[in-house]
């Protein structure tokens, strides 16, 4: 068995959100290294591929880098990547599964893509995704994510950007892209919100630190 407080052996998957690229996660990638962590960080395009499609074609690269782990595997992912995670341990839960740290993640949907879907521009805007970030999810593309039944801990973020028009369509608190009680699931082990905004959360020198505290401890350091 893994003892999950252990750096050494452990890796960690990056996955990053919707219309990113893995060049996105390097500063949280850089940092975890110092820690000590082996890190992968696939690309995915969620414009192209469905999620079902986006977890098979990642699933032999993160296979791969498992490979060369003598410690548990964790996640950290950003907005999208945490439903992509949940796609991932739903299709083919690893026995090396450590923890799993979402950053601002869709688990609720967000009301900009009740917005673009509702004005017929899902899919020009959100591509072949879309359904999966609105709010009222379907039956079928929740059994796709699965339930929660791992170590999961959820940083969420209360800065937007732009504070205005996100307050038109979204409830508050909300980083202007996903409300704090979006990020939410059951099932989650522990929660957290912190001054960031959605873009770049995963950049935050604050958020970092949080996202290590979990990997090594099952919770979020909130003395």
């Amino acid at each position: 068995m893994y003892r999950l407080d252990e750096v050494q052996g452990a890796g960690v998957v990056l996955l990053h959100g919707h219309g990113r690229t893995a060049r996105s996660m390097r500063i949280l990638s850089r940092r975890l290294q110092s820690e000590g962590y082996m890190t992968y960080a696939p690309r995915y395009s969620s414009f192209r591929h469905s999620l079902p499609e986006i977890v098979t074609r990642l699933q032999p690269g993160i296979s791969d880098f498992q490979a060369a782990l003598s410690g548990p595997r964790h996640f950290v992912t950003h907005s999208l990547g945490g439903l992509i995670a949940r796609g991932l341990i739903n299709a083919s839960r690893p026995k090396s599964l450590g923890r799993v740290v979402m950053l601002a993640p869709p688990n609720g949907g967000s009301e900009w893509a009740d917005l673009a879907i509702r004005l017929r521009l899902g899919r020009v805007v959100l591509g072949r995704v879309a359904t999966m970030l609105q709010t009222r999810r379907a039956a079928m593309d929740e059994a796709q994510l699965g339930s929660v039944d791992f170590d999961l801990g959820i940083i969420a973020g209360d800065v937007a950007f732009d504070p205005l028009f996100p307050r038109l369509i979204m409830p508050k608190p909300n980083d202007g892209k996903v409300s704090v009680a979006a990020t939410k699931i059951f099932g989650m082990l522990d929660h957290i919100t912190l001054p960031a905004s959605h873009p770049f959360m995963m950049n935050n020198r604050i958020v970092t630190q949080q996202v290590l505290a979990f990997l090594r401890r099952g919770q979020f350091d909130k003395s």
